[in-house]
């Protein structure tokens, strides 16, 4: 079994190795966890992922693998002997706990009263002492509470029953997960770098102390320029066409980069880049800006993402009059070689699954034509790419 569920982590791309599994089975004969699905779920997770990233996989890798395992223990109780369950029943009870069933009268009284009182009860019962029901301190039920009980049904509220690898608590950190603003926001967080600038209007605590120290206990006030992130950032939207699916993620990202970056500047263009570019799509036609005033008003200290899917027909990239939309004198690729020359971090961010690139021609082409910094849009993705564009700050 534990053969079949290492594989199954492995098809949900966890990256487990034979070291993980070695670890679980030894953990496994120490006897750590006994005839307890949710013990065996905390184990195999403490002992297979070691990043807490990859926790929502596993949750998804267990529930797959673990689907059926309610009619699998219909099967056992057909196998395994009666005598046996009970004797290692007893035998993982504590001394408080076998005096609370003795307290009863022993197992056998226990089971005797309940069929009893189950042929004597004629009509569903909450609350009370004595009746099988729910929301009481009968012995037999649930949802209800007695030290030493027999659940019946329902789901128990004094010992946690609740399946927690389908509840996925740490969907939000899986970093194949697609980005929200939330997590947009704390990955664009990584490319900061804070400077002083603008008039004095923040208060300098330290400063101030020193100074009115040393002016013999008088106040003297310092103030500095209020802390700002320096980082700039030129973005290029791809928008129009295939994009049409990506608006709300391309907002996302926007909004995300807009509260982030004091000095932000961002401009729009078709399947790929040419000669111009625009900041209202709605006045695309009337109000275009050429690309090389871009080039000329925003210095090579920016920082540069592309954001697009890069489906396009190959023509549209390699050749001169290739736009869909208008005759342009350059193909693309020149533009985008221009660009290069200006910009030393430059990143191009896709919406499209990485492992669906290589079967888009033109993918292969601009991950080509920009030095292969392509990354997906995923929160792995973007840490990718902020990282690359942290460089040489």
């Amino acid at each position: 079994m534990l053969i079949g569920f290492f594989l199954n982590l492995r098809q949900f791309k966890l990256p487990v190795s034979i070291s993980e599994l070695l670890l679980l089975l030894e953990a496994l004969q120490q006897r750590l966890v006994y005839a307890s699905i949710d013990d065996f779920y905390q184990l195999a997770r403490t002992c297979m992922v070691k990043d807490e990233k990859h926790f929502d996989k596993f949750d998804r890798a267990f529930s797959a693998y673990f689907k059926d395992l309610e009619s699998f223990d219909a099967e056992l109780e057909q196998v395994i002997p009666e005598d046996w369950v009970r004797t290692e029943f007893f035998r993982q009870l504590s001394a408080e706990e076998k005096a609370k069933i003795e307290h009863l009268g022993g197992l056998e009284k226990l089971l005797e009263e309940f069929h009893r009182r189950l042929e004597e009860q004629k009509k569903r019962h909450s609350g009370g002492n004595r009746w099988i029901g729910t929301n009481g301190t009968s012995p037999f039920g649930n949802s209800g509470y007695h030290p030493e009980g027999i659940r019946v049904g329902g789901q128990s509220k004094n010992r946690s029953a609740a399946k927690v690898w389908q509840q996925r608590q740490f969907k939000n950190l899986d970093d194949s997960e697609s980005l929200s603003r939330r997590n947009l926001q704390l990955a664009l967080r990584k490319l900061r770098k804070f400077a002083r600038t603008g008039a004095a209007e923040e208060l300098d605590l330290e400063d101030t102390i020193r100074s009115s120290a040393h002016n013999g206990g008088l106040l003297d006030i310092k103030m500095v320029p209020e802390r700002h992130n320096a980082v700039k950032v030129l973005i290029f939207f791809d928008v129009g066409g295939s994009m049409d699916p990506y608006v709300r993620l391309c907002e996302e990202l926007f909004s995300a980069c807009r509260t982030e970056f004091k000095t932000l500047q961002y401009f729009y263009f078709h399947n790929f880049i040419y000669e111009r570019v625009w900041k209202d799509n709605s006045r695309r036609q009337n109000e275009m800006t050429p690309l090389l005033d871009v080039l000329r008003t925003y210095g090579k200290d920016y920082k540069v993402i592309f954001v697009g899917d890069a489906a396009m027909a190959p023509y549209e990239i390699s050749s001169r009059y290739g736009s869909v939309e208008y005759m342009n004198e350059e193909p693309g690729a020149a533009w985008m070689a221009r660009i290069m020359q200006v910009y030393s971090r430059l990143v191009w961010l896709n919406p499209i699954a990485e492992e669906r690139w290589q079967y888009t021609a033109s993918v292969g082409q601009v991950r080509h034509l920009i030095n292969d910094r392509m990354y997906g849009m995923t929160l792995q993705g973007l840490d990718k790419a902020v990282r690359y564009l942290s460089k040489g700050r």
